[in-house]
């Protein structure tokens, strides 16, 4: 005889509580989205809302994107790195200087600049996992030896042009159809892991979000994807650098939430003594978060690279602060522990926003450094405030 279906108590035997507590977290980031998208939208007379402006956008924000995500597992993991930038500029040098120097094609150097990028990463875990020197220290020099090697190596120049299948990589676009089909699918996928996350949660008799809560933020998120579509599709088409963003991200949101590396990263931020006295190898897993963000430092160097179809010596440059200003402004915490890779997203997207929108405007670019800076220490403020 077939076993019953599991009971609204759940295994514990508990009635599960509905709670009507809501994501203030995620729904003030959409708020600020919009009203930055306002604000700008008023005084750039609807341009910055333009589809031209907005597949712009999307393809200038994706290489902080990519960085994003893996900064996000840095410093859940407790620490930071502030090598990134350098390391996009010398990962993306060493791609065009094997192309256009060496002759190599778009394949063979892309593998090798990732895994270019996964061996820097390898050596600065590695100080940092075994020798206990401060990542701030180890990625403070990884900063200055990185930024001194591309110019030694470029010889100060400007290495152009690129291959067309390379700059393809940067500038190009995907058909309208498929472009439709993956808004739809992402829609189906969010649909189903709030279900399923509704579902577990009962079985477990823990607290569910009312429905209302859970499925109206789907219903958010989904009008956006659409919007999104709808208005890239308006010009050429979703950008094939954020098709990237989107697919790495997946990978790495299904990594920090459903496996076990995922699991010990947060456990390494949250509480390192208590996650070595559980068995955890910190040493090893902080390796990997570091190879990871180098992996990511090259498909950046690699988007840049094709995007602007050149590698110049100063490529990169203060990317670092950007990708730790996403990360912060998304909900992750400097303390370790906590931190969201759609948080990261959409702090990446508010940061292009304000760069893009107040370059419409032509303000002036020292302005734009300033009012980056005080959106971060603002960001940091509400991050510690929360906590008292």
């Amino acid at each position: 005889m077939n076993s019953p279906l599991p009971s609204a108590k759940g295994e514990s035997g508990k009635q599960p509580k509905l709670t009507f507590k809501l994501d203030l977290q995620a729904y003030t980031l959409i708020i600020a989205l919009v009203l930055i998208a306002v604000i700008f939208s008023i005084f750039t007379g609807g341009e910055f809302l333009s589809s031209r402006n907005i597949s712009n956008l999307f393809t200038q924000m994706s290489v902080i994107a990519v960085l994003a995500i893996g900064m996000t597992l840095i410093i859940v993991a407790g620490h930071i790195d502030l090598s990134v930038g350098s390391l996009v500029g010398l990962l993306g040098g060493i791609a065009a200087i094997l192309q256009v120097w060496h002759g190599w094609g778009t394949i063979p150097v892309i593998i090798v600049t990732v895994i270019a990028g996964a061996l820097l990463g390898l050596w600065q875990g590695w100080w940092v996992a075994y020798r206990a020197v401060p990542a701030f220290i180890v990625t403070l020099g990884g900063m200055l030896v990185f930024r001194g090697i591309l110019i030694g190596i470029s010889k100060g120049q400007t290495v152009a042009p690129m291959n067309e299948s390379f700059k393809q990589i940067g500038n190009s676009y995907l058909p309208y159809v498929l472009g439709y089909i993956l808004a739809v699918i992402s829609i189906a996928l969010l649909i189903y892991g709030t279900y399923r996350n509704r579902f577990k949660r009962k079985q477990l008799g823990l607290v569910i979000p009312a429905g209302i809560i859970d499925y109206g933020k789907v219903s958010l998120y989904s009008f956006f994807i659409l919007l999104a579509t709808y208005m890239l599709n308006r010009y050429l088409g979703i950008p094939v650098p954020i098709f990237i963003v989107i697919v790495l991200a997946a990978i790495f949101i299904f990594i920090s939430n459903k496996t076990a590396f995922g699991r010990y990263v947060y456990a390494i931020g949250g509480n390192q003594e208590a996650a070595a006295l559980s068995g955890i190898n910190i040493k090893w897993n902080t390796l990997w978060v570091f190879i990871t963000m180098g992996a990511l430092a090259g498909i950046g160097g690699i988007l840049l690279t094709s995007r602007l179809n050149a590698a110049t010596v100063s490529a990169g440059d203060m990317y670092e602060l950007d990708a730790i200003a996403a990360c912060v402004i998304g909900g992750t915490s400097l303390m370790g522990g906590k931190g969201r890779i759609t948080g990261a997203l959409i702090g990446a997207l508010i940061m292009a926003s304000i760069d893009n929108g107040m370059s419409i405007m032509n303000i002036e670019a020292f302005w734009q450094y300033i009012v980056k800076g005080l959106i971060l220490i603002l960001a940091v403020w509400v991050d510690i405030s929360s906590k008292k």
